[in-house]
């Protein structure tokens, strides 16, 4: 009966493309269970062209009365798969799927038995079940100022039967009330969910705000501050406002601060920059895009952290292991992609004040304008100083170095809806200005032993870029992208009488195709990418100067039509001029085991060309010598191979619901394997030596994570991770060193009605090893492993209106120190001075302050 219809169905589209211009009239079988289905699925097909659309709930039958001049049908079987509607061409996406209503879920089982239960015959037993009345509503919702306005296409259905329909555009509907129905649930985007008791009312009016207020009952909506969803293949971790905001965030590293996958350090004890860790490997092997564009990477690997001032953020998405092919090779523990505030969505205007116990003080500020309907332009502005100098621990040396930056943005947003249309052009400025080390030191005066030592660095970059891309409304599923960015990285730094200068000249383009295969569950995308780096770099009088060039192409395949499971293929081929032609394939799979559990595999090849130097600055903060044992005669970057890595991983995430709170544990495993990996190695505390990897080289990570509301408003993150990292040493396999193989975490948030907001975080860091440093002199020795230690911070935030807020927090709550974090600090230009083996904070506790001021 089927190939019949579907025989049919042929006849009528080939008579339709015999007839262009004539109105035809034709049925489709499309599924669908109620009377909210009903209504999407008429409102997909009315495509431009199409003057008629009724779907019969009983049948599942729509009649289609349309001018084959204007529309396909295949179009509208396109448009009606697009809103989570089986047709008999074309089936939805799970995505898509999942995407409808719990009411419409017509694959359910027990939702098609719930909308087939037939009404009984009445007779004395039943009569009270059969009998009904009609209960009206309207919905409205609050916006700025007070004003009530009429809320369209609301949810609004019972809970015992899932009978339900939408609010019109008067926010008004009406419903049949059984006397076997009393929850009545109100839906909305943007509103939370719950079941309202419904006794002898029969005219009600439902207010949508920051809450849903019915007769005494009041639903708070209460976003997760870390999202992770149930439909994509990979698993990504959304950092949102909310969590942003649990921390002062003055930069992308310290953005990380109440998330447990992502280590923060310090580099050495002078310069005071900060480094982050991924699966206990460094920041230079986690891709980090801003806005899917190549950002901090090269030379600005460590200090491009700053380059991000954290008000500016409005969400990041985190993945371990590596990513998609379309981001490039380079991704080899992980990527993060940084989302800044967007004209067309973030606050009209917003300003971020900030100032610690250490001197430092903080300016944010964002605003846009929009021009018309199409164009909008937005401005991001930061600035940032530290004048007081600061030795808690009275070793002669600052803690923190004094600085002044300033950064800002100005960028160019367009949007034509009814084309499919869309684009961006943006430059960055950077000024950034650090001075360190000991307190006696100016930056004026001659540079030579007899004076006191010193470390200044000054960066400048300048950055721009265009994106632009286009949809088809009118073949859903494809469309085209085009990327380009330019950045010029500029350093100069002098450290004690070394200098270092490093400059980084960068190009990239990126072009992307996507489409579907047939149906939406078989989409794909082709693309072509090429990255330029024209490096600059000098350590004192020897130069290490190149120039990169890489094109590539690469595709990804993504399957969806299964009911459990999902799968992406990638792959992409690249030609360096310098280490020649290599292969990227990456395989991504997700495999619902029911509603609630999913178990997702990740594996991969990464690459990445290591930058020396520039990753490891710390190394200027000592008198260890450099040696660099490359291969002279070659052309590749310091005579060193590019690093080559595979990961695989699997990670397993469970929902759960206990005392009708919701919970997640997830648990985490990756192993990361280097093929070639350019080995740093401070085992002898005279030199610091860099050289291929001669062994094995791996990082084995686990991570089980739980997060659930204790009671209500009262949120718990609790997670435990363990690192096995080895790494050969001149033939001796050891434990990567300043890396704790065991690391808790706990973070507690709690929220009042009153809009007070209480967050504190508690790490506890286990034992370190640290590399040898028994060749020095007694007094100048550490002992092997570092002693384990807990650090907490906190943060209090009072909302005294939507315009208005501030905070208090402290950082390193229990004043906890390193010890002795320079080694012969009264001796900079002797031989044992080394300020690169730190494992605990060296400032100790920091009070801060803030305030927010918001126009939306």
């Amino acid at each position: 009966m089927k190939s019949i219809k579907i025989l049919g169905l042929i006849a009528l589209l080939f008579l339709a493309n015999q007839s262009m211009g004539q109105t035809i009239t034709t049925t489709i079988d499309v599924d669908g269970v109620c009377g909210m289905c009903e209504e999407r699925i008429e409102k997909a097909a009315k495509l431009k062209g199409v003057s008629s659309a009724e779907w019969d709930v009983d049948s599942h039958i729509l009649t289609l009365v349309y001018d084959s001049s204007k529309v396909k049908v295949r179009a509208i079987h396109q448009a009606i798969a697009k809103v989570g509607h089986d047709t008999e061409l074309i089936k939805a996406t799970q995505e898509d799927y999942d995407n409808i209503h719990g009411c419409c879920k017509y694959r359910d089982e027990e939702v098609q038995a719930a909308h087939q239960t037939e009404e009984p015959e009445l007779n004395e037993s039943n009569q009270a079940t059969a009998h009904h009345v009609i209960l009206k509503g309207t919905v409205w919702e609050i916006k700025d100022g007070g004003t009530r306005i009429p809320v369209f296409s609301a949810n609004v259905f019972w809970l015992e039967t899932m009978k339900g329909i939408t609010t019109d555009e008067n926010g008004k509907f009406e419903i049949e009330k059984h006397a076997n129905e009393s929850k009545l649930i109100v839906s909305y985007v943007g509103a939370n969910t719950d079941s309202l008791e419904i006794t002898d009312e029969s005219n009600i009016e439902i207010v949508l705000s920051n809450s849903i207020k019915l007769r005494g009952f009041t639903v708070i909506e209460r976003r997760k501050g870390i999202e992770i969803s149930k439909l994509d293949v990979i698993k990504m971790e959304g950092i949102n406002r909310k969590e942003l905001a649990k921390a002062a965030c003055c930069n992308l590293s310290e953005s990380f601060e109440t998330n447990p996958s992502v280590d923060v350090s310090y580099t050495d004890a002078v310069t005071g920059t900060k480094q982050i860790q991924m699966l206990g490997l460094s920041g230079a092997n986690i891709q980090i895009t801003k806005e899917l564009l190549p950002d901090i990477r090269g030379f600005s690997s460590v200090y491009g952290m700053n380059f991000v001032p954290g008000d500016w953020i409005q969400s990041i998405q985190l993945a371990k292991g590596v990513g998609s092919v379309m981001n490039g090779y380079e991704s080899i523990s992980g990527q993060i992609n940084v989302e800044l505030k967007k004209p067309e969505e973030s606050e009209k205007f917003n300003v971020n004040l900030y100032a610690n116990q250490g001197g430092r003080q903080e300016f944010n500020t964002n605003f846009k304008f929009k021009l018309n309907d199409k164009w909008s332009t937005g401005f991001l502005l930061h600035s940032s100083v530290r004048t007081s100098e600061n030795d808690v621990n009275k070793d002669g040396f600052l803690d923190m170095p004094m600085m002044q930056n300033f950064i800002g943005i100005n960028r160019w947003q367009y949007r034509d809806d009814s084309t499919g249309w869309m684009g961006q052009i943006g430059i960055e400025v950077v000024s950034l200005s650090n001075t360190a080390g000991q307190k006696d030191f100016d930056v004026d005066q001659t540079i030579d032993t007899l004076n006191p030592w010193g470390a200044i660095t000054d960066i400048t970059r300048l950055r721009g870029w265009f994106k632009t891309g286009k949809v088809f409304k009118e073949d859903p599923g494809k469309s085209f992208g085009f990327q380009l960015t330019a950045s010029d990285y500029n350093q100069n730094s002098l450290f004690g009488t070394t200098r270092y200068k490093a400059r980084q000249t960068s190009g990239y383009a990126n072009f992307i195709f996507q489409n579907i295969l047939g149906t939406t569950d078989h989409s794909y995308f082709v693309g072509a990418s090429v990255l330029m780096d024209d490096y600059r770099e000098s350590v004192d009088t020897n130069s290490y100067d190149r120039v990169e060039v890489t094109p590539g192409v690469y595709g990804e395949y993504s399957y969806s039509g299964g009911k459990k499971f999902k799968a992406v293929l990638g792959a992409r081929a690249d030609y360096s001029n310098v280490f020649g032609f290599f292969f990227t394939p990456r395989v991504h799979l997700k495999y619902d085991l029911n509603e609630k559990t999913i178990l997702r595999f990740a594996g991969g090849r990464g690459q990445r060309t290591a930058n020396i130097f520039a990753e490891n600055q710390g190394l200027f903060a000592t008198s260890r010598t450099i040696k660099v044992n490359g291969d002279a005669n070659s052309n590749k970057p310091y005579g060193l191979k590019a690093e080559i890595a595979w990961n695989v991983g699997v990670n397993l995430v469970r929902d759960f619901k206990i005392a009708n709170r919701e919970g997640v544990i997830s648990v985490d495993l990756y192993r990361t394997e280097f093929q070639n990996q350019i080995v740093v190695d401070w085992e002898n505390p005279d030199e610091i030596s860099f050289y291929n990897l001669q062994g094995v080289s791996y990082s084995n990570s686990l991570q089980v994570q739980l997060d659930y509301e204790l009671i209500p408003n009262l949120d718990i993150r609790m997670a435990y991770r363990y690192y096995d990292i080895k790494t050969t040493y001149n033939d001796v396999v050891l434990q990567k060193q300043l890396v704790a193989k065991n690391r808790a975490f706990v973070n507690l948030g709690y929220e009042t009605e009153s809009e007070w907001k209480f967050d504190f975080t508690l790490n506890w860091i286990g034992e370190q090893r640290i590399a040898s440093t028994q060749n020095n002199p007694e007094e100048f020795r550490y002992r092997d492993n570092s002693p384990s230690y807990f650090l907490s911070n906190a943060q209090i935030t009072k909302v005294w209106s939507k315009k208005f807020s501030t905070y208090i927090g402290g950082e390193n709550l229990f004043d906890y120190r390193q010890g002795n974090p320079i080694l012969d600090s009264d001796n900079p230009f002797g031989n044992n001075f080394d300020s690169s083996l730190v494992w605990a904070p060296i400032f100790g506790r920091n009070i801060y302050v803030g305030l927010r001021y918001t126009i939306e």
